[in-house]
Order: structure tokens, then C-alpha cells, then sequence
């Protein structure tokens, strides 16, 4: 039988991998491993040799993969629909399309690497060890989320898991990455800072201070652009004068990759994971493509056609391409995967239900969370001074 649900974050199998070609004869398949091909090379930049170009892949991490990226895309389904039956308030950015990075970063990566990423973090909340009604909680605003219901879409978090959250501000968290990896390097403790950001967020200046720092002090630094083609509704071509990202490190070595194949991912993130800790900070491109507009405010087809997304959903679909791994290496069945299909539209089904019966958070909860070790004393002015709290003149 596939493997249960509760595999979900770390029974991801942390083992190499590759994508694939012509399925059928370049997957060659045993009782219970297959050995895959890449349909896409990894592309180099100051590098003389990249990852290989194939794999060994078992069926346990077929449907372990396939299970978590379809959770995925149905959790982000369901935040679709809570969001336009105005459930969830806000921003709110989706991530389906690109799941195939989250889940072949986890599967390449150790869980003591830090992780951060920018507002488009609902996955890796997930995958770092969270539950689809934890975060449907934290996106309805309600109490016993990550944020304790007041950070939401864009504020997902998980220090336990060293997952140093989203950021909404545009490449924020791109210094932040840089000083988790100094984090790393100062404690000795052989972890890796993975830093994601958009192809919006390419341009951003604080992105190469800090990456000068890295590549200075040879931090265990991984710079990942996750390219889904536009930065909000504009496309690469419009805003970079070099779109391949994977080179603009410059005197920093690069990679790309195919981000809709999760064993690409896989197999590419552990030959860099691997090199940073040698060699120091390297940038990463994942070729990718998100389904949904920026936010749910942006419909989406105004720069782009209903064609275009179309046409990737057919060809390139990450979630469609492990489904088709599994039946061509014969390494599962078609009801299998049916079966986790259904499963998983229950859980999240159930979830919804759950977040949506949780109570809203205390009111109190305003006046927490604003300074480090404040004490019940501390005063913070409102919005009227009658409706204060603390005592007046309590500054710790």
C-alpha cells in the first residue's frame, strides 16, 4: 500500500533524483526502485560540473512525493474558495504550480537548515512539519494558527523546524537568509541557509549586499529564485535585463533547474547543498510557473492568456508528472493513486471545517507580540489614550 499521510514532512526520503524524457524508454523500472533520465539539463554558471543526469528513485518516494504535492495543491484549492467566500481577509498568495521546489528542496535539504521565503509561504509551513488545518487557521485569522491568528497568509513561521517564515515585504528575507547561513557557519552545526525569492524580487539591491557578504566570508548561502515567469503582472523580460537569474550571482557560481520536476529539484539541491558547504554561497534558479494571479486580487489573464496557462498545465503540470512516474515505472497503480486522491480531499475537507469552527483570537492578543519581553505593565498607546495599555510611564 502507498504510504500513509503521516509521512508527509520527514518521510520525505532524502535521496538523490532525476526528471525524465520519453517516459517510456528512458524510465527503466525493478519490483521496487526505477531509474529516471532528465528531459531538461541543469544549466551552469561558473560551475564545471553540475548534478548527473539521472536518478534512482524507490516507490515508497513516488507516493511520498505525489501525496504531499497533491495535499498541496488541494490546500491551496480550498484557500482559493475560502478567500472568495471572504473567509480570508487580506493578501493571500498562492502557490500551486511550483510545488514540485517545496517538496524536492525538502527532499534534498536536512531538517537543520534554515528556511526562509518570502509571502507565497504556505507550502513550506507545510512541509516543515505544519498541518493543512494549522495553516488554513493561521490564513483565517483565527486563534491556535503559527501567528496566533494575527500574521496570515504572508506570516507563516516555524522556528522548531527552522523555518524563519514569509516575508511580505518584496526580497526582505533575502539578508535574513544571509545571516541564518552565518548562523550556520558560527555554530559549526552543518546546516544550510536556502533563501527564497520571485524573479520580482531579482532586482532588489539588499539581495546583492548580502550576497557580497556571503560570498566574502563563504557562508553556506543558497540563493533560490523561484522564476514563475512575472513579478506581480509584469514578465521577466519587461523588468530584467538578464533574465537568467541562475548567472546573476555574477562572481557567485549558479544553477538551473527544472522546478515543475521534483526529482530534478531533489537531485540538483543535493549536489548544491553539498558544494555551499565547501565552497560557500551559490544561486539557484527554479524554472517555474504559478497557476493562480500574483494575489487572489489579480485575476491573472490580463498579461498572459488563458492559453499560456493552459498549455503549461498540460505539458509541465508538477503533480501530473510524478502521477505519470508512478504508472510508467509500474511502480504503482492507478487506483493507488486514486485512493490518495480521495484521502487527501477529505483531510483538507475536514480541515476546512475545523479552522472554520476555531474561535477568533482574544482581543487581549492586540496588546502581545509588539516588543520583546514586555511585561504586563508596559505601556502602549491606542488609538485613543482612554483605551490604552499598561501603566503610563512603563517602558519595560
Amino acid at each position: 500500500a502507498p504510504p500513509s499521510s503521516t509521512r508527509m514532512h520527514r518521510g520525505l526520503t532524502r535521496a538523490a533524483a532525476k526528471p525524465p524524457r520519453a517516459l517510456h524508454r528512458l524510465l527503466s523500472s525493478t519490483v521496487k526502485t526505477a531509474t529516471v533520465t532528465f528531459d531538461k539539463p541543469f544549466l551552469l554558471h561558473k560551475l564545471e560540473e553540475g548534478p548527473p543526469m539521472t536518478t534512482e528513485v524507490t516507490r515508497d518516494e513516488l507516493f511520498s512525493y505525489f501525496e504531499v504535492m497533491f495535499r498541496m495543491r488541494r490546500m491551496e484549492i480550498a484557500a482559493d474558495t475560502l478567500y472568495k467566500g471572504k473567509f480570508i481577509k487580506g493578501f493571500c498568495h498562492l502557490y500551486d504550480g511550483q510545488e514540485a521546489i517545496c517538496v524536492g528542496m525538502e527532499a534534498g535539504a536536512r531538517p537543520l537548515d534554515g528556511l526562509v521565503t518570502s509571502y507565497r509561504d504556505h507550502c513550506q509551513q507545510l512541509i516543515r512539519g505544519d498541518t493543512v488545518k494549522g495553516v488554513l487557521t493561521e490564513l483565517l485569522g483565527k486563534a491556535g494558527g503559527c501567528a496566533k491568528g494575527k500574521g496570515g497568509s504572508m506570516h507563516m513561521y516555524k522556528k522548531d523546524a527552522n523555518f524563519y517564515g514569509g516575508n511580505g515585504i518584496v526580497g526582505a528575507q533575502t539578508p535574513i537568509g544571509a545571516g541564518l547561513a552565518f548562523a550556520h557557519k558560527y555554530k559549526g552545526d552543518g546546516g544550510v541557509a536556502w533563501t527564497l525569492y520571485g524573479d520580482g524580487a531579482a532586482n532588489q539591491g539588499q539581495l546583492f549586499e548580502a550576497l557580497n557578504m556571503a560570498a566574502l566570508w563563504k557562508l553556506p548561502l543558497v540563493y533560490v529564485c523561484e522564476n514563475n515567469q512575472y513579478g506581480m503582472g509584469t514578465s521577466k523580460k519587461r523588468s530584467s535585463a538578464n533574465d537568467d537569474y541562475y548567472t546573476r550571482g555574477h562572481y557567485v557560481p549558479g544553477i538551473k533547474i527544472d522546478g515543475m520536476n521534483v526529482l530534478a529539484v531533489r537531485e540538483g539541491v543535493k549536489f548544491v547543498r553539498q558544494h555551499v558547504l565547501e565552497h560557500g554561497p551559490m544561486v539557484i534558479e527554479m524554472d517555474t510557473y504559478r497557476y493562480h494571479g500574483h494575489s487572489m486580487s489579480d485575476p491573472g489573464v490580463t498579461y498572459r492568456n488563458r492559453d499560456e496557462v493552459a498549455g503549461v498545465r498540460a505539458t509541465r503540470d508538477p503533480v501530473e508528472r510524478i502521477k505519470r512516474y508512478i504508472l510508467e515505472t509500474e511502480l504503482g497503480t492507478a487506483a493507488e493513486i486514486k485512493q490518495i486522491e480521495a484521502d487527501v480531499k477529505k483531510e483538507v475537507n475536514e480541515a476546512v471545517e475545523a479552522a472554520k469552527a476555531l474561535p477568533q483570537p482574544d482581543p487581549a492578543e492586540l496588546w502581545t507580540d509588539i516588543y520583546t519581553d514586555q511585561s504586563a505593565n508596559f505601556f502602549m498607546r491606542g488609538s485613543d489614550f482612554s483605551v490604552s495599555k499598561g501603566v503610563y510611564g512603563v517602558t519595560k
